[in-house]
């Protein structure tokens, strides 16, 4: 930035919701500080999909070929982490409004939860604010964006303080942000980790591994590789994939060597849309007949890792399973039914067992029948459930 665009530049406060995530963010106790990553990736992913959106009205937003892309770009020297897209970018009002408010309802209840570190990364997402998590290994953050079809570019810069400074970008950043938006994070002492290339092929694997657009890691040395599969198997229709893709698809995400003893795989349409996709392992967990175990039922929101155990299917060893429905929206129950329904299907002997009084569903037999029952997809290699719940 150059001396005379600094002097120009306008400090503003933030809203008085985004001081207090701020300060919870910058004196965060979560554990799990990967989630900012997870976060600025999903941003970035969004903003290629609005540009490819609005370029079906508007082509010559798209003019120069650029296929739409995400480049993450650390650097040890500087101690930086820059997060790079050419998506849609933003305006300096957009600039304003997306980072320094909260236009949404429900704030302060949100923020009342948030203060509960065990809720704070699956809350971090579903609210849409992830990217403030970026304070938690940042301390300080500069965001430069050119909007799609405009000449102009615009730097927003901030502490995570009480407020934030935005200027004109200077024309060397003008030069290097042709269209979409860069975040340069400046790492916290603690947070160099995040430089090591190995730990950032690991947080994109875990969790934007199924984003659509190439997730490319440019080192300081070598040539920009891609890091991300760019596919997400339970989107695609069963007629596209083998009984190999399963497999592997199987092995990959449980991280299994076993083959998947049964496979479901359908996608429902409505009032809620998602998509599931259900491995039962052939090995017998170890924790098989431990009252308290969980499943692993891994909840994808588009394409990106939410939760790694969304209460969607019944539980095996539930005493009152009615009561149990009780709990969590209205889309769980509807997927949590349609699980049920199609493990029942895929074991047809259900349809011979006792009916349940209440439900008027077979009703569930103990342990020893896990593999004539819904049990099947209730073991430690779980299967994923996916879809916009």
């Amino acid at each position: 930035m150059t001396a005379d665009t600094a002097m120009s530049a306008e400090t503003q406060p933030f809203q008085a919701e985004v001081a207090e995530l701020l300060h919870l963010m910058v004196h965060s106790v979560y554990s799990e500080t990967d989630i900012f990553l997870r976060e600025l990736i999903s941003n970035a992913s969004d903003a290629c999909d609005k540009l490819r959106y609005e370029a079906i009205a508007a082509p010559e937003l798209i003019a120069d070929g650029e296929p739409p892309k995400i480049r993450i770009v650390p650097d040890k020297k500087a101690d930086t982490l820059a997060v790079v897209d050419n998506g849609i970018g933003m305006s300096r009002q957009e600039l304003i409004d997306n980072l320094g408010t909260i236009a949404r309802s429900g704030t302060k209840s949100f923020l009342s939860r948030l203060t509960e570190a065990k809720e704070g990364a699956n809350l971090i997402g579903q609210f849409g604010v992830g990217f403030y998590a970026a304070f938690m290994v940042a301390e300080r953050i500069v965001v430069t964006s050119r909007r799609a079809g405009t000449d102009e570019v615009w730097m927003w810069t901030s502490s995570g303080g009480s407020g934030f400074e935005i200027a004109q970008a200077s024309e060397e950043d003008a030069k290097r942000i042709t269209r979409g938006t860069e975040i340069v994070l400046h790492l916290k002492p603690d947070a160099k980790k995040y430089l090591e290339a190995y730990e950032i092929e690991r947080i994109v694997r875990d969790y934007s591994d199924n984003i659509q657009f190439p997730i490319e890691l440019v080192p300081e040395e070598g040539e920009p590789r891609q890091i991300n599969s760019a596919s997400a198997l339970w989107q695609r229709s069963k007629s596209e994939l083998t009984e190999e893709d399963y497999k592997q698809a199987y092995k990959s995400i449980a991280g299994a060597f076993d083959e998947p003893a049964m496979t479901l795989h359908y996608r429902a349409e409505g009032r809620q849309s998602y998509a599931v996709l259900l491995f039962a392992p052939s090995t017998k967990p170890f924790d098989l007949f431990e009252p308290s175990r969980k499943g692993k039922v891994k909840l994808y929101v588009r394409r990106v890792f939410i939760a790694d155990d969304a209460d969607i299917l019944p539980r095996l060893f539930a005493l009152h399973p009615r009561r149990d429905r009780q709990r969590g929206s209205s889309a769980q129950h509807l997927a949590r039914d349609a699980a049920e329904q199609s493990a029942a299907r895929a074991d047809p002997q259900s349809r011979d067992r006792p009916r349940d009084l209440g439900t008027g569903k077979p009703r569930r037999q103990g342990a020893g029948s896990l593999c004539q029952n819904l049990g099947r997809v209730r073991p430690r290699h779980q299967g994923r459930a996916v879809g916009g719940l």
